[in-house]
């Protein structure tokens, strides 16, 4: 729970727990009164508490951090992906129409079927490959045909110092193979996730200073991720360059493969990932007169914190 603040001030943060959420809620904390409901606080999958959570707590701004994010196992389950990933957010669009309440919600570039070799822009056609990418689709979807006052963040390649994510999973890797093979055939923008949630603080603290003219204009979908571009290899790469503890790594060559490759040698199933993801941020930027910091910018400052231990 954040400081105390006016009760049409209180902002509902789901996945309180997880990439986005945990950031969310402490960029969020000085705007008014923040619950932040974990998993085992609110799970996504129960339509009915869903649903009954915000009429309880009435909240005047809705973030909903929490999502199915697992891209290989969606593929064994996709009929719990889609009420996490599609009911879920359709409820949280309705009631926050009921309220009068802003929803932020995020989505992903795996929406799109990484067939074009330019940034994508909103207008993009979609062509999800995955389940998860498709029911992100159709989450995005459900909120947008529900008519309330939200903003759909498309954002790419999350991580963080805390969490399930591929800059945590490099750092481990390292420690333990004298070799890592990475995929180098998928070009994306790795994206911090505290990056995300301060945006979004941005936007909602805008929003609780308007007074009756909250919301009025604001629905929209923007893509909002890092500036440039790099593959996953070449992601891994830069982890480790900087790494200020490379002396424990145990790695001593990183070779670049395929996504067919990674496939083959994987002992579970694979999902198919885009090849090329990247997004153009242009009208998030004319929008909200913010952008995001080149990919690398960051990286010392996660390591930092993972190493000063905040995030574990």
């Amino acid at each position: 729970m954040g400081k105390a603040g006016r009760r049409d001030d209180t902002i509902l943060v789901t996945g309180a727990t997880g990439q986005i959420g945990y950031e969310a809620v402490r960029c969020l904390t000085p705007l008014g009164t923040v619950v932040g409901l974990t998993r085992a606080d609110l799970d996504l999958a129960d339509p009915v508490a869903v649903r009954d959570a915000v009429r309880r707590l009435r909240p005047r701004v809705i973030v909903n951090a929490a999502a199915y994010t697992a891209v290989d196992r969606a593929e064994t389950e996709p009929e719990l992906v889609e009420t996490v990933n599609v009911d879920a957010p359709q409820i949280l669009a309705e009631e926050a129409k009921r309220l009068g309440a802003l929803l932020v919600h995020y989505s992903t570039d795996y929406v799109f079927d990484g067939q074009k070799r330019s940034p994508y822009v909103e207008t993009d056609q979609t062509n999800p490959l995955s389940v998860y990418g498709a029911t992100k689709l159709a989450g995005e979807q459900a909120v947008q045909t529900t008519g309330g006052i939200y903003v759909i963040l498309r954002t790419s390649w999350v991580y963080g110092a805390r969490g399930t994510n591929f800059l945590r999973t490099m750092l481990r890797l390292a420690r333990e193979r004298e070799e890592m093979r990475v995929v180098n055939d998928q070009v994306g923008a790795p994206t911090w996730s505290r990056s995300i949630a301060s945006v979004t603080a941005d936007i909602v603290g805008h929003e609780l200073t308007r007074g009756e003219e909250f919301g009025e204009g604001l629905a929209g979908l923007f893509h909002l991720s890092a500036a440039g571009e790099t593959t996953w290899y070449d992601f891994a790469r830069c982890i480790l360059e900087k790494d200020p503890r490379r002396e424990e790594q145990k790695c001593r060559r990183i070779t670049p493969i395929s996504s067919d490759e990674f496939a083959a040698e994987s002992k579970r199933s694979v999902a198919r990932r885009p090849a090329y993801s990247v997004l153009d941020n242009a009208a998030f930027g004319d929008r909200f007169r913010q952008s995001l910091l080149d990919w690398r910018q960051p990286l010392d400052s996660v390591l930092a914190e993972w190493y000063d231990g905040a995030a574990r």
